[in-house]
Order: C-alpha cells, then structure tokens, then sequence
C-alpha cells in the first residue's frame, strides 16, 4: 500500500429525525482494499453517498490526494476519480458492452459527425485485456451473466482514470467462480495504485480480499483493524454490539412421529426440475441445499403454482391438490418468500401497512369498503410481534433495512395465517443482526407448528437451521441428510454429483 489518498474527518449528516452519521473518521491508501461493513442503517451507504456527492455532509472534512474536497454530484466525484459499483447494476441491457462503456463518450471521426465504431471496439478490448477481463465487446449487454456484467460497469469506472473504486455488496448475486474473478480483478487494480472501499455483509470475504476493515454502528465508527489481526468473531460483535453465536444445529427438534404436511412426488417442470420427490413434516425446517442453477428455486416456484409443471402430484396433509397458480397455493395455506423479494414479495413503494395485509385484503372487507380499524389494529400487533423497525405502519416500505423488509414479507403470510412457509435465501442482503433475528423468527415459527422449506446457498446457514437436508444438482436431489450427520463436505459431495453419478448408483 501507498500514501494516503482519502481522509474523512467528523463527518456529520443529520436527515429527518435521523441522525445518519455522528462523527465518523474514514481513510483510505493507495493500492488499499478497506472493508467497510456495519448493519444495515449503520451508515455505510450515507458515507458513501457523502463521498460522491450524493448528500452533502453537515459538518466534517474530507481530503482527497492531499487537498479538500467538496463533490458536487456523483459527476463531479467521477471527473475527478471517484467512482462507485452499485449493488444493483446501472448499465442498458440492449447495448452492446463497447457501447455501454462509452455511452456519452464515443470515439467519432470526420469533424464528429460518424461514430467509430471501429475505434471503440479497440479501445474496449485494450481496457479488458489490461484488466484481464475475457469478454467481448461487441456482445450485447443482457446475454452476459450478472457476474460478466459487473465486470463490465468495474472496467466503465477504471476507463475513467479512477484513483478510488467504491463496490457496493459486489459478490451478492455473484457464483464462487465469478467471485474469484472479481477479487482478481479487485487486485490487479490495487496494484495498479487504485484504492477501494468494499462494503459487504459476507464477512468471510473481508479476510479473503481486503487489508483493513472499518465497522460502522448506529451512524458512529466503532473501531478500524487490518483484517490480519481481527477475527470474524471480532467483526459481528463490533457490529452489533453483542455475541452472536452462529453454531450449527447439533439435533433435529422436529418430534417423533410428526404428521407429514406435505409430499412432493415425482416432480417434473422445465429443464430444471426432473423427478423431484421430497416429504416436509410439521414443525421441520427442511434445508434445500445445491449450487446455483441446481433447481431448487425452480421446485419451490413449481410447488407454489408459480411455475408450470409437467409431471408429478402434490399432497397437503394426504390430500392431493393441484396449483395451477400462486392463488391455488396460497389457498392452500403455503406462502413463498422469494428470493428476490423486491421483484416478487414485495411492493416497495406502498406503506408498510399495505404491504403487510397485501395477500389478505378479503378479509378485511366490509362490503365495497375496507376495514381500516382492522387492518390498522393487526398490522400493530404484527410489527410488535416480529420487532419490525418502522417509524410509522404509513412509512413507505422501501424506506426500511433490508433486514426489516424481509419481516414484512415474513409477517404478510403469517397473517395470512400460512401454515407452510417456503423461504428462498432468507437472509441475502441482509446484516448479521438482522440474520439473527430472521433465525429466531424461524425456530420460533416451527415451535408454534409451522413448517419450512428453506433453500440458502450458505451452508452455514444450511447447518444452523435444518433439521434435515435435501441436495439438489442439475434439477434432481442427489442425496438426503440427517442434520446430526450432514457436514459441508458431505453436502457439497451430493451437491457436485452429476447426473451420470445419479444414474450410476440407483
């Protein structure tokens, strides 16, 4: 690492009723890859936002290659080097990758009255092959996988002449593969000088990639380490300001003889879902473990009606019923958090009240008028009971932590009064207290009789809340696991066996 680049100092903001940032200090070196990492509304994201120009700060300093600096605007802030990857990508799928790079900044000739095509392919392909990056200019944006396309918004920044990098949950809908490329590509810039600040909530990360790690609580740096000499123990206590202890289940807590309440057989839908059959019992979190593209989000959308499906019966409690749509299941009492809860879980731009009686409107009609006294009194005693944080049930529902947001969805079923649950990655995106949380939820749930599917490609996760495992690989379970005998190298053995292994031994 270089000389220092970046020196925040003080620095303050205030919105309504928030005190988003009290004297936070943050600084960054040349060539550094410094890790900043808190719970959601910890204020990593305002810090940020401060440093390109998005909120002014209130009070506070900020020294940029030795001198003030006051942004503008996130323009500004890149003029003069500064750029930023968001979480969610910024680009036009129907581009070309070339054009998406240099859209506002195309090569032209003739006086610049044609394009130049010609020259911006060039200069597309000498920016990817000093990152070595392996992708071609001329494909068009929205066939590349997200992973591809984040390395492409990575090179947008650096054709900027960029000194610092800010990587906003970089990995979040990232494979391994695709991670390894990026941290390489992360490196191959920090030794080039470029120094950048890696927000993530995936602490195994921060020792893979980044030299120091900065820890933000409730708007305040708590502490500042080199990731050397601080443990990932060390990291979620300074976060959360208490022991969380992430231990995988020892035992399964579902009892003897639990009644079956729900019996897949012979599933068949698409290309990526072949011959799944799998039981779930009363008061069961039943994993549903595989790597990405193994099919598991495929059954789960096919269980729920989401998704056509070919072959294959569905019984609820030893009746055989049929989901021909989301309707059907919801009927049936199952309810689908996705894993994209914005797309599908979620109206982000309605109140939290609206979107927490959402799929339960019916019943809080009286007449052509809604109960309003009702709905108002169980969307209380719902935001009580799951410790939703919100300043008022009229908030706006994008407004809230993603933590918070993933409760919203938790507690729209749960008045629906869904005695199945099918939670897809319940806690990406979210920070370690938060996980927490949503993990006390769910034992909480299945104590009261619920029962869960839960597919996570955590695997600590996996471990921590099963109590029996299901591996899925190219679109069929591959094996079955007691939680007393499952382990991360069993899991991943079934999870990489290929059809031909499946084949082989049945």
């Amino acid at each position: 690492m270089g000389r220092q680049i970046l020196r925040m100092e003080r620095i303050d903001k205030r919105f309504t009723g928030v005190h988003a940032l009290r004297q936070v200090d943050f600084d960054l070196d040349e060539g550094e890859i410094h890790a900043l990492v808190g719970e959601n509304g910890a204020g990593k994201s305002t810090l940020m936002k401060v440093l390109i120009g998005i909120n002014p700060k209130d009070t506070g300093e900020i020294h940029y290659l030795g001198r003030p600096f006051n942004p503008r605007d996130p323009k500004h802030a890149l003029e003069m080097g500064i750029g930023i990857i968001h979480q969610e990508l910024n680009m036009m799928d129907h581009l070309t990758v070339t054009q998406n790079i240099f859209i506002g900044r195309e090569s032209t000739r003739l006086n610049g009255l044609l394009l130049d095509e010609r020259e911006q392919n060039r200069r597309t392909e000498e920016l990817f092959k000093r990152l070595k990056m392996n992708i071609e200019p001329t494909e068009t944006l929205g066939r590349l996988t997200v992973g591809k396309q984040q390395m492409v918004e990575i090179a947008k920044a650096v054709s900027h002449s960029l000194r610092i990098l800010i990587l906003d949950e970089p990995t979040a809908a990232l494979t391994e593969t695709e991670i390894g490329e990026l941290f390489a590509i992360m490196r191959g810039l920090a030794g080039r000088g470029v120094g950048m600040i890696h927000i993530s909530h995936r602490l195994d990360e921060i020792h893979r990639i980044a030299d120091r790690v900065t820890v933000l609580r409730d708007g305040e740096r708590v502490d500042t380490k080199r990731t050397a000499d601080v443990t990932k123990q060390q990291i979620i206590n300074m976060m959360v300001g208490r022991v969380i202890y992430e231990q995988p289940k020892s035992k399964s807590n579902v009892a003897p003889g639990a009644a079956v309440v729900l019996r897949v057989s012979g599933l068949s839908a698409g290309k990526q879902v072949r011959n799944v059959s799998f039981e779930l019992r009363q008061g069961e979190i039943l994993g549903f473990a595989g790597l990405i593209g193994s099919g598991r989000t495929e059954t789960a959308r096919a269980v729920f009606g989401a998704d056509e499906s070919q072959s294959g019966t569905i019984e609820i409690r030893g009746r055989r019923v049929v989901m021909r749509s989301p309707e059907d299941a919801v009927a049936h009492g199952l309810g689908y958090l996705s894993e994209d809860r914005k797309r599908y879980g979620l109206a982000v731009n309605l109140s939290v009240k609206d979107n927490l009686v959402m799929a339960t409107y019916d019943r809080f009609m009286r007449g052509l008028f809604v109960h309003a006294r009702k709905v108002q009194k169980v969307s209380e005693d719902y935001i009580g009971r799951l410790s939703i944080k919100t300043p008022s049930l009229e908030q706006l529902l994008r407004n809230l932590s993603g933590g918070n947001q993933q409760k919203v969805v938790i507690a729209k079923w749960l008045i629906r009064n869904c005695d199945i649950l099918i939670f897809d990655e319940p806690t990406r995106g979210i920070d370690v207290g938060a996980k927490s949380e949503i993990y006390a939820l769910m034992s909480e749930l299945v104590r009261e009789g619920k029962s869960i599917i839960m597919i996570s490609s955590e695997l600590p996760e996996i471990l921590r809340m099963s109590d029996r495992i299901v591996v899925m690989c190219e679109g069929r379970i591959t094996g079955e696991l007691s939680i007393e005998e499952a382990s991360q190298e069993a899991i991943m053995e079934y999870a990489t066996m290929g059809r031909q292994e499946v084949l082989t031994e049945s």
